[in-house]
């Protein structure tokens, strides 16, 4: 069986959802889990939909059900710190507008800050 360690299997996502919706409410639910569709006009429809969609949210849904349950928790995943969005890669050049200004290397927006 390759689910026989899998605390979860056999328990569909709706029911997940609604044991936590019971359990925290919206609100507290909101604010252990900051995702948009658990704050603003939550639902269940909504939220399963973008958690079918999600990974990273389900991940946590998951999570906070399995503590919730005491059940046991999953290993966690190792975290890859060499990471780095596109924006921020070693050696990629962006264009500065007129609106930044450097200041010893660094760049700022001198409108925000007021430079």
């Amino acid at each position: 069986m390759t689910q026989a360690n899998n605390p979860l299997h056999g328990i569909k996502l709706e029911d997940l959802l609604t044991d936590l919706v019971d359990h925290y409410g919206w609100e507290e639910l909101g604010s252990r889990i900051d995702i948009r569709c658990f704050n603003h006009d939550p639902s269940i429809k909504s939220s399963l939909k973008f958690l079918r969609k999600t990974q990273w949210a389900r991940d946590k849904v998951e999570y906070l059900y399995l503590k919730m349950n005491n059940l046991p928790l999953p290993a966690r995943k190792p975290r890859d710190d060499n990471y780095q969005t596109p924006a921020r890669r070693k050696g990629s050049s962006t264009k500065s507008s007129s609106a930044e200004s450097t200041d010893k290397g660094s760049t700022i927006n001198a409108d925000i800050w007021g430079r």
